[in-house]
């Protein structure tokens, strides 16, 4: 008899952006861009992933807080980098750069 392998996913929910939003990955697939903890819920959900419990689970590493943290712009120290462009993300895992207006 063979096992089945199920594959658990490692969900990184990565340091907020100068903006507060949080990028959101599958190893090296990025599922979407959050501002919100309601936001992570929607990715994991449009990524076939909502049976995760997102703010228990050990398949989500919170990088740069929990997720009862989601800074703005005034709460990030100065950076000297220059703050980077938005990305929106039409289909979970396929990123698109936001254009400057």
């Amino acid at each position: 008899m063979t096992q089945t392998s199920h594959r658990f996913p490692h969900i990184v929910v990565h340091t907020p952006a100068l903006d507060g939003s949080r990028r959101v990955t599958d190893g090296d697939v990025l599922l979407g861009v959050a501002s919100h903890l309601d936001d992570v819920i929607e990715i994991l959900r449009l990524a076939d992933l909502d049976q995760i419990e997102v703010e228990e689970s050990e398949h989500i590493e919170w990088q740069g807080g929990g997720p009862d943290q989601w800074p703005g712009l005034s709460e990030h120290p100065q950076d000297d980098r220059g703050a980077a462009g938005l990305w929106h993300v039409l289909k979970p895992g396929r990123p698109v750069r936001a254009g400057r207006s």
